[in-house]
């Protein structure tokens, strides 16, 4: 509908500037898992570095390792928090941001999943979290939050308990600083990746996970709250 001025109404408007880049966001996923069956296929064409980066599979403390098992539980409670809010408010436009959460972070979690089983290695391990990028004794897990930016055990009750706008403003929030977290971890991952496949994978959550922090801030805004942070 129009407001009577000829514009779309605001929400409206936000999910037009944002879903453009949920699909290529989307569409970069299909391509890094295109390229990770194409490059283990013993059938197919992969350049010479795909095929060796198959060929010598990352060892169970690498930095490739470390993190396909710290961003899966990371984006786990990104999922677990999005079905929460779900639950807890009709407002379209939250539904529809944590739909996409829930379908993209899922997605993700099961390609790294895919890729430790395919290096043959544990789904979990145990060495500290983010221990692989020089950070297992920076911070301190506490009540459920296990690496920066993830919600403690008394916010994920905290939002079961909330509705409506309450529990709106209180996911946008918490969720601003899960992805803070998550674009922390995966710049770190860029910075020291040697697997080509798994590095665009952490280059698309970066981007993709920023701009929803944008998104988030505006939402916020629009509902008269602000981050934590």
């Amino acid at each position: 509908m129009e407001d009577g001025t000829g514009a779309a109404p605001a929400p409206a408007r936000r999910r037009g500037m944002w879903w453009p880049a949920v699909v290529a966001g989307f569409a970069a996923l299909c391509v890094g898992a295109l390229a990770l069956v194409i490059g283990t296929s013993g059938g197919s064409p992969a350049v010479a570095g795909d095929r060796a980066s198959a060929a010598a599979a990352p060892a169970d403390g690498s930095p490739e390792a470390g993190f396909a098992r710290d961003m899966s539980v990371h984006h786990q409670q990104a999922v677990n928090m999005s079905f929460i809010v779900r639950d807890r408010t009709q407002d379209p436009e939250v539904r529809l941001l944590a739909f996409d959460i829930i379908n993209t972070q899922a997605n993700q979690r099961g390609m790294m999943s895919g890729w430790l089983d395919q290096w043959g290695l544990a789904q979990t391990s145990t060495a500290k979290p983010m221990a692989w990028m020089g950070m297992g004794d920076d911070y301190q897990a506490h009540d459920g939050s296990l690496m920066p930016g993830m919600a403690t055990n008394a916010q994920l009750d905290q939002l079961r308990k909330a509705s409506g706008k309450a529990a709106e403003v209180l996911y946008l929030q918490l969720m601003i600083e899960h992805h803070k977290g998550g674009v922390h971890m995966a710049q770190g991952y860029v910075a020291m990746s040697h697997n080509a496949v798994e590095k665009r994978l952490a280059q698309t959550m970066v981007a993709g996970q920023t701009s929803e922090i944008k998104l988030m801030t505006d939402m916020l805004k629009a509902r008269g709250a602000k981050p934590l942070g």
